[in-house]
């Protein structure tokens, strides 16, 4: 089993940059190389979406707003990923959630998100 615990919101103006942190931990922190990790956000009144993923080796991908502007890494030896977002836009404003999905493990884990404010 996985715990996953997210840091690093905030409110911040437009054009500023933030930088989520996603900390794994549980009896199955051991296997964190074999899992796919991923960042959600879910803005009000929103569906949740996928912001990107990172696979178990290291190769990235972003939903369409992301790219260009996010960048998602993970630190295998520190059982941590990460989300950069730089040229942050009012409409980013939500709620960041890591998720490790299934595959590995036959259930899917989520942190309990941060809150990300882009506001003048």
């Amino acid at each position: 089993q996985l715990q996953l615990e997210e840091s690093g919101g905030g409110l911040v103006q437009p054009g500023e940059r933030l930088t989520l942190s996603c900390a794994v931990s549980g009896s199955g922190v051991a296997f964190f190389t074999n899992v796919i990790m991923r960042w959600y956000r879910q803005a009000p009144g929103k569906e949740r979406e996928l912001v990107a993923d990172i696979d178990i080796t290291g190769i990235p991908k972003y939903a369409e707003f992301a790219k260009g502007r996010f960048t998602i890494s993970r630190d295998n030896e520190k059982k941590m990923a990460y989300l950069q977002m730089n040229s942050l836009k009012p409409e980013d404003t939500a709620v960041y959630y890591c998720n490790a999905p299934k595959g590995f493990w036959t259930r899917e884990f989520w942190g309990q998100g941060t809150q990300v404010t882009v506001s003048p």
